[in-house]
């Protein structure tokens, strides 16, 4: 049913429902239902199953599974009573998402972040450069539009649609474009949520190296964060740390976008030159408050007792978890994949081939980078 929704993200703004005050209550209030009865899910079905043959099926769906599913059904609904629209700007993934993990790196010691940055740099130049040509080199093959081609290859290389964005700023990309790239990124993420901590656990890969796949293929901060979530919490500490370095690479990708439209595809004479201004603007700033947090929970942790940091630690996992709950519910409602039926198949042809090389490439270099490293 959602796949036969219309794509309003490229509607023009005259044609777009005014957004009001009481609109954005409204799509709070349905993103914070949705988000308690993920979480009343989670604890009343394992509980109902407890003692049946589904007791080990219920135990192993957790909240993301259910915030998704709610989500995609509250897409349905908001869709059919002409309310998607109104309600977006409540909507807000990278903010649920973003401050999800700020929160998350108060649980994680410094030590980790200081131990994992190495290979995770590593993995990430590596990952990032050769996905992005194999992308890029399938869109030229393809004969993919210059700017749709320079949006695919840097969301299916870095990290979804944060990145699509960056770069649809610095190729100045047209709207539905972006929509395109990021209904594709959405799409070949939500089967991604599930496939690979499923073959990771077939896989038998530990944790370390599970969490680097993960970090490293799953093309949205939001879809990471949930696999990690669905494959454990030692896997999703290092997925995050993984999917963290690629963010902070958006902005070098960005401005080098920016130089070779500006100077070679566009080649015109007042094109803004990019500069160490535009680095800083494309930068994710919320790596700074993650790596904060990490810093202020190691201090904390070692300068209090063992049962008020537990404690502490605790609360702040709690509302971590309550944060992600609201994006992955977000995820669901905001998936639109009407731009894939206008764009044809060449773009998903080139999504599709630079997401299988993505899987193969991570999954050597999380083998060869993370193998023994200890979480």
């Amino acid at each position: 049913m959602v796949a036969t929704t219309p794509d309003v993200t490229s509607a023009p703004p005259a044609e777009r429902p005014a957004r009001t005050w009481p609109w954005l209550l409204l799509g709070v209030f349905i993103v914070l239902l949705l988000g308690s009865a993920a979480r009343w899910l989670e604890d009343v079905i394992p509980a109902a199953a407890k003692g049946t043959s589904l007791e080990k099926v219920a135990a192993a769906v957790e909240y993301p599974i259910y915030a998704i599913a709610l989500g995609l059904i509250g897409n349905v609904i908001v869709y059919y009573t002409g309310l998607r629209e109104r309600i977006a700007d409540a909507v807000r993934t990278e903010f649920f998402i973003k401050t999800g993990l700020v929160l998350l790196g108060a649980s994680i010691n410094l030590s980790l972040i200081v131990k994992a940055a190495g290979p995770a740099i590593l993995q990430a130049l590596l990952l990032i450069s050769s996905v992005f040509l194999i992308a890029w080199w399938l869109g030229g093959l393809l004969g993919l539009d210059e700017k749709l081609r320079a949006l695919l290859s840097a969301a299916v290389s870095i990290c979804g649609v944060s990145a699509a964005i960056a770069a649809a700023g610095a190729v100045r990309a047209r709207r539905e474009q972006l929509a395109y790239a990021a209904s594709l990124v959405i799409i070949f993420a939500l089967p991604s949520i599930f496939l690979l901590p499923w073959l990771a656990d077939l896989l038998g890969l530990s944790p370390a190296v599970a969490g680097a796949w993960i970090g490293g293929n799953i093309d949205t901060t939001a879809a990471v964060t949930a696999a990690g979530a669905l494959a454990g919490e030692q896997t999703l500490q290092i997925a995050t740390i993984v999917k963290a370095t690629q963010n902070a690479l958006i902005g070098i990708v960005a401005v080098a976008l920016t130089a070779y439209f500006a100077f070679k595809v566009e080649k015109t004479e007042d094109a803004e030159r990019p500069g160490l201004r535009q680095l800083w603007d494309r930068f994710p700033k919320f790596v700074l408050g993650f790596i904060a947090a990490s810093a202020i929970g190691t201090w904390f942790v070692g300068t209090v007792s063992a049962a008020e940091a537990k404690a502490t630690i605790g609360v702040v996992n709690d509302l971590r978890t309550w944060f992600l709950i609201l994006a992955f519910v977000s995820i669901g409602l905001q998936l639109r994949v009407s731009a894939l039926r206008e764009a044809g198949w060449r773009p998903v042809a080139v999504f599709g081939g630079a997401a299988v090389a993505n899987l193969a490439i991570g999954l050597g270099l999380a083998a060869l980078l993370f193998t023994g490293f200890t979480v």
